[in-house]
């Protein structure tokens, strides 16, 4: 058999997908799991996540401000993101939202979580790769999607949040 440039090219890419993915499609635990206090957790120092309680811009983001009141909030988020593809609900509670995303050629996952915080009237969030060290910007791309989405909705598209 031979093997022409363009083989090469194909084995070297599928390596390098591997590599920058963390080299297994292991189901490790979600990275999104609230610590005792009912906060997210900090991102890792690695780029594959960003979260509204990060201090340092690469990983940052703005938090997202309540649109009426928490019911209605929570209902234009879970509309969005109910929307997007290979999207699981894994955690539905009032105050916390717990969603998958699978990346399509691959299936690797990354965890979404929102937290309804009703003193400050904010919705806090963190989108983290749950392996892996890159994720090329997706979950910034992400996160600035739903938020985008999130502040331009109609609040008559929230219809009836109970």
């Amino acid at each position: 058999m031979k093997w022409h440039c363009g083989h090469y090219l194909a084995i070297s890419a599928s390596l390098f997908l591997i590599c920058c993915a963390g080299g297994s499609r292991s189901e490790a635990q979600p990275s999104a799991v609230l610590d005792s206090a009912g906060r997210l957790p900090p991102c890792p120092s690695s780029p594959n996540c960003v979260s509204t309680l990060a201090q340092d811009p690469e990983h940052q983001m703005a938090p997202l401000p309540y649109r009426i009141d928490r019911a209605t909030s929570r209902h234009l988020i879970m509309s969005i993101v109910g929307a997007m593809p290979r999207t699981t609900l894994v955690v539905d509670e009032d105050h916390y939202l717990h969603y998958e995303f699978r990346s399509r050629v691959f299936g690797f996952v990354d965890d979404v979580a929102f937290v309804f915080d009703d003193e400050a009237a904010l919705i806090q969030f963190r989108s983290a790769s749950r392996t892996g060290y890159s994720d090329f910007g997706v979950n910034r791309s992400r996160m600035t999607a739903i938020s985008e989405a999130y502040q331009s909705a109609p609040l008559a598209s929230a219809g009836n949040p109970s």
